[in-house]
Order: structure tokens, then sequence, then C-alpha cells
């Protein structure tokens, strides 16, 4: 990795004095490493915090009573002080922009910075890091504001391609295309495990838990819109002192991951060899490739933490950017003018004891490894505080783990360092978290070097880019409006004809400063560069200037020529215009007479208007008048129509009571014949179809009955004993049932209207009296024959069965039915008077007499 400010050659620093030169060189400033707190929320009610926040900077340990230290330590109350303390009910937007966000900022600008968590296991270090799907962590927020922010500015894909040796070179466009055309086919079919199968199908299988994420949409930061930029990320884990690639591409015939080597770069930077660098273009891009990295980290369950990370994870981010040209178009294809700045994400693993842990066997050999890295990393820390604090020249120990080796040029060169330590406040953790405090304490008086980025000044006009595109847009409107010369325009930028800034500070207050040397060095050739670069630029303008004055010699003759010709064409057309002037005031003459013909044509038109309007009334006053003769002839149809209806009605009326009257006087007979039928010397005869249709039955005491009906038909009956009613007896009206006596009819009555007997007993031949007497209270008797005009005559002799004193049983007729069947097809006349007679009833109706008196006829 080329970092933003390169270190002296070897041969100009003296190893012997260099920790000496950092201490007394007061021309480079210094910053103190800075460490935060964050305090885990207790997980259960029932738990003792052992610690106390008294402000934003300070936090009050108490040691508990079961501490290993609790009688040997002097003072009940330890202090301790940080450059920010978060409580529990911190949100991680709140710790990521006070702990995190000045990082991000460094690295747009073209710093180095280093982020790690430290902490015991389950302190909350890889929350801190991440986050949850709707609580995103330090590392996806920190990708949300570099995307923000050069949302509009990034370089195509390939644009950047990395040498293998920590740095990147610049391709040209087609090379860049061509490099894409490939990446797309070799990701539609990627062979694996013998197989063919598609990148989508691997992309659709993996889960995303950050899919639903909130995004750090509102943080935004101030970028060159002159430069071009791209994002590497890698993803790397230490897991028992080797280097692993978490993003390499899976191999068959390896089971397990290789590990990768730590080397030098020929800028004295670290960095992993061979590491998989993927560009990204998005948070949800880098995203995932973070999670296919998280699935290959080695997790283990811990007596302490269900999911404890048994390596330290390093995900670090790499800004590449470089200038555009002069046009402000295209990046320029040099690897001096690339500035590289990285941002490392480390999520340590916890320190824990084994007693605690109960750990054995291979997770005992990683927790060994762990501690140990995370002491070699305490002491260089210690050491580097011993030798700026008291001048000495101890040898650090970075090489002793692969995790200080990776980071030794944040402490020993260049590089913002910050430090989140993650406690937990349980008294339980008391002892191992007095370690941490320790260990952050320590920390904090470790200075490292202020880093100063130099970016080589080329000259270039600022805001290139966006004079580009406005010269661009007013092109292609002027090629829209139908000018086809504008596409030979060309814009010209220019350059900014400076040498740069003063000259840097040249005291020298010790004769082992050799970085002000390089310094001016470096200042000197960027000077010299940029006088070349004008040089050139304003002999190039020369050349131009002067091919545009003899152009402008050549055009200013033709223009002469030209305007030559045109003043003689001016005067042909002069003649031309004086011509149509003539014809033009004729055919205004003759516009004014259509005028006036048309003004007297709309004249006659509005009258023609006005008289079809008044004949319209006309017309419609008729209608009104046809309307109304209408309504009175309607009224005239309608009185006489009522004075019909009223003679109809008055006949009708006559023809009701001539018909009352002839029911009058049947009724007169019906009572006549009541009183033969009272009178026991009373005899008559029956005709011989209606003798034999009445039954003659004898009853139960040796009597015959003898049955005299309405109609005038008498019954045979032996005198020698007679039936008494018995006047005690009460029927009732709802446990009546019939014994309904048809004997062979000439057609079946079910085609006529049948009488109402809810509950019958149907008999065709009376051959005991019991058929009568047996549980029956009414009596009918059913007999047909023809009358006068040929038509079937059905008559109903209904009758009531009454108990006698001598045990027997009574007939009483008290009502007779009529139904006459006529035949459809018949010519006569239905509606005449009706005969005093036959049977009262009307043509086609049911004819329906009843007698009720308080005296029935009786058998």
């Amino acid at each position: 990795m080329k970092s933003a400010r390169s270190k002296p050659p070897t041969s100009a620093r003296k190893p012997t004095n260099r920790t000496r030169f950092v201490v007394n060189n007061n021309m480079q400033s210094k910053d103190p490493v800075q460490v935060y707190c964050r305090i885990r929320p207790m997980q259960f009610p029932s738990d003792t915090s052992c610690m106390k926040v008294i402000s934003d900077t300070t936090i009050v340990i108490t040691p508990p009573e079961s501490a290993t230290n609790f009688r040997s330590t002097t003072s009940k109350e330890i202090q301790t002080i940080f450059s920010r303390v978060f409580p529990p009910d911190v949100s991680q937007r709140e710790l990521f922009n006070i702990a995190a966000l000045p990082l991000v900022e460094n690295l747009i600008q073209g710093r180095n910075s280093l982020l790690f968590t430290y902490g015991v296991t389950g302190s909350g270090k890889t929350y801190t890091m991440t986050g949850e799907s709707q609580d995103s962590g330090i590392m996806p927020r920190s990708l949300d504001v570099i995307f923000n922010s050069i949302a509009n500015y990034q370089a195509k894909k390939f644009v950047f391609k990395p040498d293998k040796l920590n740095g990147f070179d610049v391709q040209s466009e087609t090379d860049a295309m061509l490099d894409r055309q490939n990446e797309l086919h070799a990701g539609l079919t990627t062979p694996r495990h013998g197989k063919m199968r598609t990148r989508k199908a691997d992309s659709d299988s993996d889960s995303n838990p950050m899919i639903l994420r909130a995004a750090e949409e509102s943080q935004v930061i101030q970028v060159d819109p002159d430069n071009v930029y791209a994002v590497f990320v890698t993803y790397v884990e230490i897991y028992n002192n080797s280097v692993y690639d978490l993003l390499e591409e899976e191999d068959v015939r390896a089971k397990t991951l290789q590990s990768k080597i730590v080397r030098e770069d020929g800028n004295k930077n670290m960095y992993v060899h061979a590491v998989t660098e993927v560009e990204v273009k998005s948070t949800e891009e880098a995203f995932e490739v973070f999670q296919k990295g998280q699935r290959r980290r080695r997790v283990a369950h811990t007596a302490l933490n269900a999911e404890s990370s048994r390596s330290h994870s390093v995900f670090t981010i790499r800004l590449v950017q470089a200038p555009l040209d002069c046009e402000g178009e295209q990046a320029i294809q040099d690897k001096r003018v690339v500035c590289i700045s990285q941002l490392s994400l480390v999520d340590l693993a916890g320190s824990e004891r084994t007693n605690r842990t109960k750990n054995t066997g291979q997770r005992l050999r990683e927790a060994g490894n762990i501690n140990n890295s995370l002491m070699t990393l305490r002491s260089c820390l210690e050491i580097l505080r011993e030798n700026q604090t008291q001048g000495t020249n101890k040898m650090v120990p970075y090489r002793d783990s692969k995790l200080t080796h990776l980071f030794k040029n944040y402490f020993d060169g260049e590089g913002q360092v910050r430090m989140i330590v993650c406690v937990n406040p349980r008294s339980d953790d008391y002892d191992e978290t007095i370690q941490v405090m320790k260990f952050a304490e320590m920390t904090q008086e470790v200075q490292v070097a202020r880093p100063t980025p130099i970016k080589l000044d080329l000259g270039f006009t600022p805001g290139r880019r966006q004079a580009n595109k406005i010269f661009k847009e007013a092109r292609s409107r002027l090629e829209k409006d139908g000018k086809p010369e504008a596409a030979d325009l060309e814009v010209d930028l220019g350059l900014v004809y400076s040498l740069g800034g003063p000259f840097p500070e040249l005291e020298v207050a010790h004769p082992h400063s050799d970085q002000i040397i390089t310094t001016l060095m470096h200042f000197l050739e960027q000077r010299i560069n940029k006088r070349n670069i004008l040089r050139a630029d304003l002999q190039q303008k020369q050349t131009d200037f002067r091919k545009m004055l003899l152009s402008m010699e050549n055009e200013n003759i033709s223009m002469k020529v030209e305007n030559a010709s045109l003043k003689a064409s001016h005067a042909q057309q002069k003649k031309k215009v004086s011509a149509l002037e003539g014809h033009l005031c004729k055919t205004e003459a003759q516009i004014d007479s259509l005028l006036r013909k048309l003004n007297n044509a709309n004249d006659t038109i509005r009258s023609l208007q006005q008289e079809l309007r008044d004949r319209d009334m006309a017309l419609n006053q008729r209608i009104i008048d046809k309307q109304r003769v209408k309504q009175k002839y309607n009224h005239k149809i309608q009185a006489e129509t009522d004075k019909m209806n009223r003679e109809l009605e008055m006949k009708l009326r006559a023809q009701r009571e001539h018909l009352q009257n002839q029911m009058k006087d049947k009724e007169d007979k019906l009572r006549l014949v009541k009183k033969i039928l009272v009178d026991d010397n009373g005899l008559s005869t029956l005709s011989g179809e209606q003798k034999e249709s009445i039954p003659v039955l004898p009853s139960e005491g040796g009597d015959i009955l003898n049955i005299r009906t309405p109609g005038g038909i008498d019954v045979r009956s032996r005198r020698d004993k007679v039936a008494v009613s018995n006047h005690r007896y009460r029927r009732s009206q709802s446990a009546d049932r019939w014994i309904d006596h048809r004997p062979g009819a000439l057609v079946p009555v079910d085609t006529v209207l049948q009488p109402l007997m809810r509950r019958r007993r149907s008999i065709t031949k009376l051959t005991s009296p019991k058929e009568i007497t047996d549980g029956a209270s009414r009596y009918c008797l059913i007999a047909q024959n023809h009358d006068s005009e040929g038509e079937l005559e059905t008559k109903l002799y209904k009758a009531d069965i009454v108990p006698t004193s001598g045990g027997g049983a009574q007939v009483v007729f008290n009502d007779v039915e009529c139904l006459k069947q006529m035949s459809p097809t018949g010519n006569r006349k239905r509606s005449g008077p009706v005969s005093s007679q036959s049977t009262p009833y009307l043509n086609s109706e049911q004819c329906h007499t009843a007698e009720s008196n308080s005296k029935k006829p009786r058998v």
C-alpha cells in the first residue's frame, strides 16, 4: 500500500536514532491514541454493577468482595478517565458520530486510520463494530457515509486495478471495459465441485440479514469534485497467530483456508500478501462481501458467550482517488498522482480466563493464542510509551505477533489510532475488567504522528468536471437547435499558473532530523514537475494560438468575398421587395371588398335565423293547442266511461237482488222440508236413482233409520222405535272426523273444487252402523246426476252425527253443496237469469247453501 505521505528511503534514516527523532522533532505534530469506553447494559436484573459513570469522561469502579485482591486493596474505588464514556443507553448513531466519523473524514481526505474494539468475552465488541439489522454498527455506517459522499464521483469498475504489491494501476477506459466484460462472462457460469451453476443462484441462497437496515443517508462529507474515487475492501482474520483471507475463492482440493504472509511494501507499509481485494460500488455490495467472510470466521460456544469470536478480524476499507485530466473527463493514468488511504476496523477477540470459560482442547489452545497476541499488543504499546516519555531506544517487538506486525506502520509511522474499550459492569467480571482498564489508561499515553498527506498539485483548473459538464450540455442544446457546427467546439479549461504554496519550515533542531530534508525533497520535486507541466502547456498554447490566427485570417478573406456577393444579392432582393409591396396594396383592397361582402352576408344570415325562430315559435303554439284539444276530449271520454260503469253497476245490483229473492224462495222451501222431517207421520217417496244412493241402515237398537234430505229426498224408517237425541251431548269442534260416503260416481270429483274436510274416512258402501258411529262426528254423502242442460252436477249432502239417548246415533243433515262441471267448448249462453226450479248457484261457480236453524231436520 502506498500511503498518503511517503516515508524517507532507508538510507536516509538511522534506525538507532529513530525513536529519539520522534521525541525531539518538534516539526512533526503528534496526537495521543484516543480511547473510548462503552458500558454494556446489564443482562439480568439480579446482577450487581461495580461501575458508576460520574461524567462524560470518568468512570468510578468499586471492587466487589469477590475480587481477588479485595482485602489487600487500600482504596475501595478506582477512577479511570477516557476520551469519552458511553453509558449503557447510548445509541449506535451517537457512538459512530463521536468515535468513528472523524476517521471516515480522514479516509476521504487521504489519511490512514485504525479503529479497534477491545474487551473481555461477551462485552459487546462485535455488536459495536457490526450492529444488528435495524441498528447498524460502526462498519456499515462508515460505508454509508463513504458512498453518500462519493456517490456522484465514483470511477467505473476496473479503472483502478490492484497491482498485487499493495498499490494500484490506472487503466484506460478500453481496458476497464474489457475487464468488465470478462467479469460478466465469468459470472454467468462459474464451475464449482465439477458442476456449472450461476452466481445468481449462489447469491440467492446466501441470506443477507442487513437488507432491511436503516442507511445513514444524512451523513455526507465534502469531497474534491475534480477527483474520481474507488472503494476496495479486504477481510482477514488472525487465528492462532496466522493470517487467513476470508474472501478467498474456495478451492475444491483445499479443505481449509491457506495462511497468508505479512509483508512490507516499497513505502515501508505493512500489508497481507496476495489478499483478495474486492472493488465495491455500494454499501449493500460491500456488506454482502462482509457477510461472505463472516460466515467463514471462526466462532465457538464458551461458558461466557454463546458465539465467542476465536480470532481477530480485520475489515479494511481502502479509498483510491486520482485527479481528472485538464478536460475533467478521465482519470490521469499515472501512479504517482494516485492517493491511497485506508481505514482498518479491527474486532479483537475477547480476553478470557480459562478457569471461567472452562475451555479444554482446541478451545484452550485458541484462548492461549488470543491472550498471547493481546499481551504482545500491550507490550508493544508499553515500550512505545516508555521510548516516547523517557527517551529510551528499546526495540518494539512487533514481530512477536501477527496482529502487531500488521499494524506496525500505524504506531511506528503515521496514522490516527482510536480504540473502543467495551466493558461489562457486572461484579463477576471485575478481575478481567480492571485489567482492561489498566491497558486502556496506558494506551492513552502513546503518541502517534499526525498524518499529513501531500497531494501532487498538477495546476489544473478547479471545478473542471462541472465546467466540462455544463459545456457538454450547452453544446448538445445547440446541436438540437439545428446548429451542427457546435459539434466542433472544444472546451479549454487551461492550467492554473502557480508553482504551489510557500516553502516548508527549514529549521533543523536536531542533527538527525531527516524528515525535514525528505519533506523538502518532495516539495522541490513537485515544483519541478509542475514547472515542466506549465512550460509544456505554455508552448502548446502558443502553437495553438498561431494556428488560430492563421485560420482567422483565412476566414476574414473568405468573409470579405462573401460580403460582396451578399451586397449584390441584397440589391436584387430590394427590387423584389418593392414589387411585392405593390402587389400587397392591391391584395389589401381586395380583402376590404371581401370583408364588406362578408358583413352583408352575416346580416342576411342573422335575419334568416330570426325568421326561423319566429316560425318555430308558431309551430310550438300549434302543438300546444293540439294538446289542449286532446286533453278536452280525454275528459269527455272519461265522463262517458264513468256513466257507463254506473249503469252497469245498477244492472248488476238488480240482477243480484233477483238472485237473492230466488235464494230466499229456496230457503222457504227448505224450512218446509224441515217441518215435514219433524213430523213422525210424514212420508215421501224418492226417485229410483236417489233411493238407491241414500243408505238405509239399521241402528244399534234394531231400528231402521229413515233419512230425509234437505232437497226433498225421503228415506224409509221403522215406526216401532224412534231414536231420541241426547240433549246433554256436546260435540267438540276441534275433534271433527268426517265420513266421506262416495257411491259409484259418473265421473271422478277430483277434477272439481273439493270441500274442506281435514280429517276424513272415505267409504263407497255402508254395511254396518258402526262405520258411521265409530269415532266420526260428521257425515257427507256425494251424489251425481245430469241437469236439464246436460251438464254434470255433483251434490254434497253434509250432516252431523249425534248420539241418541238409547245408545244409538242419528244423522242430521244441515248443509248442501252443489258443484257443476261445464264444457269449456260449449256455445250456450251462460249469463241468463237462474230458473226458480233449479238449485241456486251461478254458472261455472260453486253454489253453497247452508241451513242453520235451532231445530235441525232429524233422521
